[in-house]
């Protein structure tokens, strides 16, 4: 494709995504194909000779719009929030466009740059210190893998640089809670602890890490000849957003010398709100923090930040310096490649860097104010309704909800729960995602969609009231 052609068909693509954004409100929230109905319409090949660019478009019309699930539906209330504000899509186009990669300072000083100022932005918009450092990773999957990474190598004093975990004369111990994210304990496999020593502690009623229980086990640990290595807390965990209690946390870990690494990759989000950051009271007292801009605050996917209050540590872990990529300006600059795991990155720090200067903190901070209000007005009604609950508190934009109709419990509860759910998914009108609390199924309401307005806040509740009228109560 030439300059010319380019010129051309992006004009058509930016339109194409214009009127998509201005339409999505007219489409059904959840695609209704069947699996494996996408790939039955696309060749088993691929084409030997150059197709017109035309004839792509139009199969991308007729083959894989149908395919998608609306996230930028206003009646998308799956999952979590995944914003794409337009302002930061075009930062990502011209991260693609531009093409070019850090694998250096010096392949790109202004990728290099321009992430250590956005990650700062970010940090002072969280309200956190000026000793926590940031770099954008991809998600919070491999922050979480760094973390424990940096974590196991501060425990064993650099092992990796002589014989790993396996010549260690005692095992690593990794703390979390049975509502983190699944990705800490995938994080703890790969980092190479091993399921035997990720120990799960108590949570409370609000579904928060006991830090009483945290005490006890890194005791009983400890008096065994084990080494308690890393805690790993979260602010907003993922069924219900509970906060862990970060203060007791860090207590309990700093007594046997253990990191702390905190998943905030929702909730995050909210502490541009000073109001809300009483959810991570004590957070100056971790070691490392991610952050999922790519979530609730509007920066396309994939934008995570991973901060660490010891980059030295990050770096000595990480470094890489093969002598391909040695340049004279190694001394005076910061090279990415050694704060994280990929040797390459892409220019993701524009679409950030371009959210918050269009937008503004002050408009950043009205649409998630506004999504919480909307969480919190709802949660009102539905616990004012007979036969409605809430089931966990809501300290973010996240409700978990119940219809329980008298007699009905157990697996017979379960059952009405996700045939509710399923019959609202399936009928297009809204998104919501089913999840397990407390040993029983429940339904997720994830407000914060960019144009969610309460008159569709209010819509979703008319849908869920019919939709359990239409289901009954019976199998």
């Amino acid at each position: 494709m030439t300059p010319e052609e380019f010129r051309r068909y992006g004009h058509i693509v930016v339109d194409r995504i214009a009127d998509y954004r201005a339409s999505a409100g007219a489409m059904p929230v959840m695609s209704r194909v069947k699996p494996g109905e996408i790939r039955a319409q696309l060749p088993a090949a691929p084409p030997v000779e150059p197709e017109p660019f035309d004839e792509i478009l139009a199969d991308l019309d007729r083959v894989i719009m149908p395919g998608l699930s609306h996230w930028q539906h206003p009646s998308f209330f799956g999952y979590f929030p995944s914003n794409g504000e337009l302002s930061a899509v075009l930062g990502d186009f011209l991260s693609t466009g531009f093409g070019v990669l850090g694998l250096s300072w010096q392949s790109s000083p202004a990728l290099t740059e321009l992430e250590e100022v956005s990650t700062d932005w970010m940090r002072q918009m969280m309200g956190l210190d000026p000793a926590w450092q940031g770099v954008i990773q991809d998600t919070a999957s491999t922050s979480t893998l760094i973390a424990l990474v940096s974590a196991r190598e501060r425990t064993t004093r650099m092992s990796a640089a002589r014989g790993g975990l396996q010549a260690e004369p005692t095992a690593c111990i990794v703390y979390t809670t049975a509502q983190a994210h699944s990705s800490v304990e995938k994080a703890a496999l790969l980092a190479g602890f091993g399921r035997d020593h990720v120990r799960i502690v108590a949570h409370d009623t609000a579904h928060a890490m006991d830090p009483g229980s945290l005490v006890a086990i890194m005791a009983a640990d400890a008096s065994e000849g084990l080494r308690p290595c890393a805690v790993v807390a979260t602010t907003g965990t993922t069924a219900s957003t509970a906060v862990d209690p970060l203060a007791a946390v860090v207590a309990a870990a700093k007594a046997h010398d253990s990191w702390v690494h905190v998943d905030a990759a929702m909730a995050g989000s909210a502490m541009i709100l000073p109001e809300c950051r009483w959810m991570w009271d004590g957070i100056e007292g971790a070691d490392s923090l991610v952050v999922n801009v790519h979530k609730w605050l509007g920066v396309p996917f994939d934008c995570s930040l991973y901060y660490v209050r010891d980059p030295h540590h990050l770096v000595n872990v990480m470094s890489t310096n093969p002598s391909y990529l040695q340049n004279a300006a190694d001394t005076d600059v910061r090279n990415l490649r050694d704060w994280g795991l990929a040797l390459g990155r892409r220019f993701r720090a524009l679409k950030l860097w371009m959210l918050i200067r269009e937008q503004g903190v002050s408009r950043l901070q009205d649409r998630l104010r506004r999504d919480l209000s909307n969480a919190r007005a709802l949660a009102g009604i539905i616990g004012a309704t007979p036969d409605w609950r809430v089931v966990a508190p809501v300290p973010l934009q996240t409700l978990c909800v119940l219809h329980e109709p008298p007699g009905l419990d157990g697996a017979a509860l379960d059952d009405h729960t996700r045939r509710w759910v399923d019959r609202i998914n399936e009928s297009g009108a809204a998104y919501l995602t089913p999840a397990i609390l407390d040993e029983r199924w429940m339904a997720r309401i994830s407000i914060g969609a960019l144009n969610t307005e309460w008159s569709d806040v209010e819509r979703l509740w008319t849908t869920m009231q019919r939709a359990v009228a239409a289901v009954g109560t019976q199998p």
